[in-house]
């Protein structure tokens, strides 16, 4: 099997220190602190990855059912958007929301919605997360698909 890999360094105390983050493979290295965590200030955050991881899952996963339905995707856009809020074990992601568009020639909003459920039930990124409390999805047409 494949195993992947990625790195954190932390210095200093919690609210003034700060760490780097960094992939296995070297294509991305940033800095993370507090502020970027839990407020809006410069960096990353753990939670931005896993964005990051569950929006190109996401895309692939759909590619690969509506492959396996015989329809050739032009493109496939996601978001996805991570919400960390309070709960009383913590800091906790309690939502997921998946946005994704895509161009796929000669398919209907409904079959688009069906195969997109399906992807969202089979990505691996979905299912490593099943933990957190809602992941919705939202899915539509581009428009240059919809005019075929």
């Amino acid at each position: 099997m494949t195993i992947r890999e990625a790195s954190a360094l932390w210095q200093g105390t919690l609210k003034q220190g700060g760490g780097r983050l960094r992939l296995g493979s070297g294509v991305f290295e940033g800095a993370y602190s507090f502020p970027s965590r839990f407020e809006n200030g410069p960096g990353t955050n753990p939670e931005e990855l896993i964005a990051a991881a569950h929006a190109g899952c996401f895309s692939m996963a759909l590619t690969a059912v509506l492959d396996g339905e015989g329809h050739t995707p032009g493109s496939i856009r996601t978001t996805a958007k991570v919400h960390l809020g309070a709960t009383a074990a913590g800091p906790t992601i309690t939502r997921i929301e998946l946005e994704t568009q895509a161009s796929v020639a000669g398919m209907s909003a409904g079959d688009l919605e069906r195969l997109a459920q399906k992807a969202k039930a089979t990505c691996l990124v979905s299912r490593a997360l099943a933990g957190v409390a809602a992941i919705t999805l939202k899915a539509s047409l581009a428009e240059a698909a919809s005019n075929h």
